[in-house]
């Protein structure tokens, strides 16, 4: 029986990549997803050695592998490169935002987040293919029931309920008011990359807010952003943009609102 929620995460992520691989005809190349790998478990151990032997010694050494390994996992189902020094590029800098982008011993980046964004303002060798899953059909029970058992694990399916509940409305007002066939609607809310999004990289516990009401400010944020960057902008990556742009909030919505940190172990870390 796995025993930490990052097991069901990794299980689940490397189970979407190969239905990815195998039924949707990705061109993936083998080396990309290795780099992507192989960068993300060496600088996470690097770093967490660097921080053991400068900063906390006398600390028990845990280089939680685990959650680079989720974040390779994350840039490989949703970054598509041509060469692999990008992909190398976004994992190593995914991995060094959680240990030098922090406030209060708290990373507010998601990883694989954050090395998307990189990757795409600064090289020209990168995107985002938002509907690379065409309309996910029976993928989307999968990916929600899924993400179902890791929500359940970690606690924060409040996040995902107010995301799409608020990406629902706005989106059912919006049709309404242009007189456009509910079709639509359906359409987007079929997307197997909005799905992933809501309920694997949105609700990362360790850099959202901690107290559910924060989690409810930022779940209608983050949608909100995403509804105007979308619907106004045409930006079809808009649900990553906007929680790049919206993650330093966290900061914010921790300082209105105590609670306990979340720890993967299962333990509660107090910090106030």
């Amino acid at each position: 029986m796995l025993q930490d929620a990052r097991d069901y995460q990794i299980l689940f992520l490397s189970l979407f990549l190969g239905l990815g691989i195998f039924t949707r005809d990705w061109t993936l190349q083998p080396l990309i997803i290795g780099v992507a790998i192989a960068t993300s478990l060496t600088v996470q151990l690097l770093a967490s050695l660097y921080i053991h032997r400068r900063i906390k010694p006398a600390a028990s050494f845990d280089p939680a592998l685990r959650s680079a390994l989720i974040t390779a996992l994350g840039l490989s189902l949703l970054l598509r490169t041509g060469h692999w020094t990008t992909m190398a590029l976004a994992a190593t800098l995914a991995i060094l935002s959680k240990f030098i982008l922090r406030v209060n011993h708290k990373h507010f980046f998601n990883p694989a987040n954050f090395g998307i964004i990189a990757v795409l303002l600064f090289t020209q060798d990168a995107w985002v293919s938002p509907g690379q899953w065409g309309e996910v059909g029976w993928y989307g029970l999968l990916f929600v029931g899924a993400g179902g058992i890791v929500l359940k694990r970690v606690g924060r399916w409040d996040t995902t309920a107010v995301f799409l509940s608020t990406y629902t409305l706005l989106g059912a007002i919006r049709n309404l008011w242009l007189g456009w066939s509910w079709d639509v609607l359906t359409h987007q809310l079929m997307s197997g990359s909005l799905l992933l999004f809501a309920l694997f990289m949105l609700t990362d516990p360790r850099s959202i807010p901690d107290a559910r009401s924060g989690r409810v400010v930022w779940g209608v944020a983050i949608s909100l952003l995403t509804f105007v960057l979308q619907s106004y902008f045409s930006v079809t990556t808009a649900i990553f943009w906007a929680l790049f742009a919206l993650a330093p909030l966290t900061i914010l919505l921790d300082g209105q609102w105590l609670a306990p940190r979340f720890c993967w172990e299962g333990k509660i870390e107090h910090h106030y």
